[in-house]
């Protein structure tokens, strides 16, 4: 066994110098010998550019091959077999005692969808009572219900939508971006407030979905009245100058004996907010008929007169520009037209000066 190991190790020294002379002398000659010196040096530079790029591969192989690789749990350990009650065996899943990832697992707890309250109504109630107390809209509400106009009966179930905006129930052919469309806002809207991304299902047709912030159609108002008195801090503060209710002609312009501007549009002709504001009274007047007064910052107060359908309510505030009535033939005038009218704490002014 001594003689053995002496002759292999001596066998071993001849095959280290032999495998020296072959790759220090032999092979570089040999390349000398065939390229010349330029050639081995650029032999010797490919060499060393193809080490220096494998170095990364190496480290992670490396790396992967010294880490605590993950085991794959024998089948055994990740089910059982269990019999069923007619005695026949059936895999059963065991949970595994260890989960393991790259990060750490978060769990986020998502807002849920704000339910749709309802209310039955009493005697006594109107539609912009039932939404003021609620803190929505009069239209958003009558929209909901499939109302045209703000007439309730007692007994009555009403859905209530959970803030402003539009209730909506899928239909057929409808995709996000037409309902989105069709009331005005960005399709992130309804995919965030209807967890959409998460559960598309509640688009499903016959779903019953929210849009906050949807525009919906004013309904006519049957219920009028008037408010006494409105708090200051209630009234917003104006805009700017008035601006115009109608795009129409002046047919007549204010005067002693006349105490507003006259403006012709075609029946039905949407009349707006001159400026934002509260409104203040609706309904029936002798001569004017069928008008409409919105309280302004600094004791401004404009009217409305022979209006055909009123959109709003007493107490309801409004913005410039906001549907308030639409132009009718109400009262005793000669033609479709908008009697506009604006009082300065209480004194009738010419609107065209504001």
């Amino acid at each position: 066994m001594h003689r053995t190991q002496a002759a292999s190790a001596r066998g071993a020294t001849v095959v280290l110098y032999a495998l020296l002379r072959l790759f220090a002398q032999q092979i570089p000659a040999t390349i000398a010998s065939f390229f010349g010196p330029r050639g081995l040096r650029l032999v010797l530079n490919i060499a060393t550019a193809l080490l220096v790029v494998s170095l990364p591969y190496v480290a992670a192989s490396s790396t992967l091959l010294t880490s605590n690789p993950i085991e794959a749990a024998p089948v055994a350990a990740i089910s059982s077999f269990v019999a069923d009650d007619a005695g026949a065996a059936r895999p059963q899943a065991v949970a595994r005692g260890v989960v393991a990832g790259t990060r750490s697992v978060v769990t986020v707890l998502a807002a849920d969808v704000a339910e749709i309250p309802k209310y039955t109504v009493k005697k006594g109630d109107t539609l912009s009572e039932i939404a003021s107390t609620f803190g929505v809209d009069t239209d958003d509400v009558a929209y909901a219900n499939g109302f045209a106009d703000d007439g309730i009966s007692i007994g009555q179930t009403l859905v209530i939508p959970p803030g402003h905006g539009a209730l909506y129930v899928v239909k057929p052919g409808d995709t996000v971006p037409s309902v989105a469309a069709k009331f005005k806002v960005d399709p992130s809207v309804i995919m965030n407030y209807n967890r959409l991304y998460f559960e598309p299902e509640h688009f499903a047709v016959d779903q019953l979905i929210f849009v906050p912030g949807g525009e919906v159609p004013a309904v006519k108002r049957l219920n009028y009245g008037t408010i006494a008195n409105v708090a200051p801090n209630l009234i917003p503060a104006s805009s700017g100058r008035l601006a115009w209710p109608v795009n129409g002609i002046i047919t007549q312009y204010f005067w002693w004996g006349h105490t507003g501007v006259d403006l012709a549009a075609p029946y039905g002709t949407t009349i707006g907010a001159s400026d934002d504001g509260v409104v203040v009274a609706t309904g029936w007047v002798a001569v004017g008929g069928l008008r409409v007064c919105v309280q302004h910052a600094g004791g401004l107060m404009t009217c409305y007169y022979h209006t055909g359908a009123v959109f709003v309510s007493p107490g309801q505030q409004v913005v410039r520009g906001q549907p308030l009535a639409s132009i009718g033939m109400t009262g005793v005038t000669t033609g479709p037209h908008v009697h506009w009218e604006l009082r300065v704490n209480g004194v009738y002014v010419n609107p065209l000066q504001y």
